[in-house]
């Protein structure tokens, strides 16, 4: 299995990416559209959310709740990616032992995650 992906840019620093029947805009000035980075960081907190959750539920936690995840993307002096950070908040009261067994197992559970090099994989705080 293959995932599939196709990006047309016309001209300039845009571009639209056909995904199955959805199409996104990636700009990457910022000016138009979300910019590269902000669209990786997008991708991964929209991956750790349900891996959250499948963790949570492994982990005796069975309803996190509402999720929000504020991500923080460090950048170094060349405008790339040094680290990032996740400040997550859940509607359901977990304890720090709970939710570093939450965060290693979501840690797992993710796609995204597993795709960054090491050094890149999020910070998290509850």
């Amino acid at each position: 299995m293959a995932k599939t992906v196709t990006t047309i840019s016309e001209e300039g620093y845009s571009a639209t990416n056909e995904i199955r029947e959805f199409e996104t805009d990636i700009d990457a000035t910022g000016e138009d559209s979300p910019d590269t980075l902000e669209a990786l960081l997008a991708a991964y907190g929209s991956c750790y959310v349900p891996a959250l959750r499948v963790a949570g539920q492994q982990r005796g936690v069975d309803d996190l709740g509402q999720i929000e995840i504020a991500i923080t993307g460090d950048l170094n002096d060349d405008d790339k990616l040094e680290a990032i950070s996740f400040d997550v908040s859940v509607d359901a009261d977990v304890d720090e032992e709970t939710a570093a067994e939450i965060f290693d197992r979501a840690d797992d559970l993710c796609k995204v995650h597993d795709a960054l090099k090491p050094e890149l994989y999020a910070e998290k705080s509850l």
